[in-house]
């Protein structure tokens, strides 16, 4: 039995090394589900936008932090998901099939959804996956230890369209533990993910970059950069210690659930949070931080 986990685990990790180097080599077919190239070629074109129309214009162009952000981009995009997340989760859907299996439980739910219109489908998995990363977002800033995974995103201080890619690699764990289930039991496939996590990319870049943009009634649906900058704001009322403006892309839920939070312009605010000064600087001490229970812990300074 352990045999047939280990063998899935390997296939897995070679699996999707092979994927990444189709990619990177352009072998990849078709060619717009290439994710690495689209990344780049996504990230670039923002930059280039926060240069040529920048919302804080004294912010240089290569922000504090910018290559911290630049390694996160293919660790989180790329490495990790390579040495560990890939072939791990395919032991993960192999033991929830099992796990179903026991109860004689089937899947009634993805067979009709799956019978649905393409696009319907994708609106229903872009939908259901945005609204679970919505809580789980609020959990991150509820509890305490992983608040102090999710500390590693907030320790932003110059706001620029990379730092949508600078988060712990224990959220990913998080994140698609949480989102798993749900989008499998409405039969999401990895093209269908694919779809939905290029949209949800280039809306998470946009809601970071340094652009000075209005989407007019249009914020009350999307998140933007004018709300989610207040999302990092060092300093918010007690009322909203533990947070707010907790949209991923979709900025309706905090409209809906009274987390909506923008008091003014919040170009130029502060942000981070308290003992910011003391957090770990580089790479390594970022990737390791919150494995380790301390002594001592802050509870108040999850703003």
């Amino acid at each position: 039995m352990l045999q047939k986990y280990w063998d899935i685990f390997l296939n897995g990790y070679t699996g999707f090394a092979n994927h990444i180097w189709k990619e990177l080599t352009f072998q990849y077919d078709p060619w717009w589900h290439n994710y690495t190239w689209m990344l780049i070629g996504i990230s670039a074109i923002f930059f280039g936008l926060e240069i040529l129309a920048p919302w804080r214009k004294d912010q240089p162009r290569f922000r504090k932090d910018f290559w911290l952000d630049f390694v996160y981009m293919f660790f989180n995009f790329s490495l990790f998901w390579l040495v560990i997340y890939a072939a791990a989760s395919d032991v993960g859907v192999e033991l929830f099939r099992k796990f179903l299996g026991l109860f004689g439980v089937q899947n009634l739910v993805a067979d009709w959804v799956i019978a649905l219109p393409v696009g319907l489908h994708l609106l229903l998995g872009f939908v259901l996956r945005d609204f679970v990363q919505w809580w789980t977002h609020r959990l991150l800033h509820r509890v305490p230890f992983l608040w102090e995974f999710h500390k590693v995103h907030h320790s932003v201080e110059q706001m620029g369209f990379a730092a949508h890619l600078r988060f712990h690699w224990m959220e990913t764990v998080v994140y698609r533990t949480i989102e798993y289930i749900p989008l499998a039991m409405i039969g999401i496939g990895l093209n269908d993910f694919f779809a939905i996590h290029i949209f949800t990319l280039v809306i998470g870049h946009m809601n970071h970059s340094n652009l000075n943009v209005s989407y007019g009634p249009l914020k009350y649906i999307f998140n933007n950069p004018k709300m989610h900058i207040w999302h990092h704001a060092y300093s918010l009322p007690n009322e909203r210690r533990f947070g707010a403006n907790f949209a991923i892309t979709l900025s309706i839920w905090d409209y809906l659930f009274g987390t909506a939070y923008i008091p003014k312009d919040g170009r130029d605010i502060r942000l981070g949070f308290a003992g910011i000064k003391q957090f770990p600087k580089t790479f390594w001490g970022q990737l390791v931080h919150g494995l380790f229970p301390k002594r001592q812990r802050s509870t108040g300074d999850n703003s």
